[in-house]
């Protein structure tokens, strides 16, 4: 069986169980960052890698400052996820020996200027010449408070399904200047109870099944209510993907004074009420069609 039969999401079944896993460990692969047990301290320590690969994230035409924004910026939206702060990333250049010096020294521009925007330190890394496509990986480091903590798996039937921003917008461009809700993400959990939380880089129709079956859970959408980016279609909103907003679940008890609070302390960005989760069943538990899945 080749990976293009299997899918992403259904090789990871297969390879995760079989991965060693120490005492210390909270959460492993399968969720948006792994989280383990500090050695002291009370903080949880937070790890995740992230890659842009040529032709895949990003094609050759794109400017490489932009290129390297977006590289260290994918690994920090994951922190966003979870409600971490990000503080130490290590970053791998694989490029062919044909690449001109300025392109590198561009990309590596468009990292520092992310990694300081989120005031992260770039300790290390490594680079290797390749025949292949240009690929970027990113490791960040970092920490939450264990009440703040917010994973894919806490959403209760009955919770309502909340989206930051607009979606749809990766055709105009927003894939490569995109700015992680980490600053939305870390108001949220200091002032309301979020039950789960993903950010949506594969696409809604993806990432919204993969929330729901974490907390396992079904959901309903309005697709009416759905935030568009301007000339977005539906169809683009579900699954263009690499939209990086929030997508998270919360009590309806909570939703009204959610509402009102963020429309006074981020009004310039929209946060719109999209559906809820409900019990689950086969009958209940619909798919969105669409979203991307890597091999497929």
């Amino acid at each position: 069986m080749k990976l293009r039969q299997v899918g992403e999401d259904r090789l990871l079944e297969r390879l995760l169980p079989t991965l060693t896993i120490h005492q210390g460990v909270i959460a492993a692969a399968g969720d948006d960052v792994a989280v383990v047990e500090p050695a002291r301290g009370r903080d949880l320590l937070l790890l995740k890698t992230d890659c842009v690969v040529e032709d895949v994230h990003f094609d050759s035409t794109a400017a490489p400052d932009s290129i390297g924004w977006k590289a260290m910026m994918r690994p920090l939206s994951d922190f966003a996820a979870v409600s971490g702060v990000p503080q130490f990333a290590l970053t791998t250049l694989i490029v062919s020996k044909e690449t001109r010096t300025g392109w590198v020294e561009k990309v590596y521009r468009g990292l520092n200027r992310a990694a300081a925007r989120f005031h992260v330190s770039v300790v290390g890394g490594e680079t290797s010449s390749t025949r292949g496509p240009v690929v970027i990986s990113v490791s960040v480091a970092g920490s939450v408070e264990r009440r703040r903590w917010v994973s894919r798996s806490g959403g209760r039937p009955g919770d309502r399904l909340f989206v930051t921003g607009r979606l749809g917008g990766s055709r105009k461009g927003k894939h490569l200047r995109f700015v992680p809700r980490i600053e939305e993400s870390r108001w949220l959990t200091s002032r309301f109870p979020i039950h789960a939380m993903i950010d949506l880089s594969d696409g809604l129709g993806a990432d919204l099944p993969r929330l729901a079956r974490a907390s396992h859970a079904g959901f309903e959408v309005e697709k009416s209510h759905l935030p568009c980016s301007r000339g977005a279609s539906l169809n683009d909103v579900i699954s263009d993907g690499e939209d990086y907003e929030l997508l998270f679940a919360i009590s309806p008890r909570q939703s009204t004074g959610l509402q009102r609070a963020w429309e006074r302390k981020f009004p310039k960005v929209p946060l719109t009420d999209i559906g809820r989760l409900v019990p689950q069943s086969p009958i209940r538990n619909r798919q969105l069609k669409g979203g991307y899945v890597h091999f497929q």
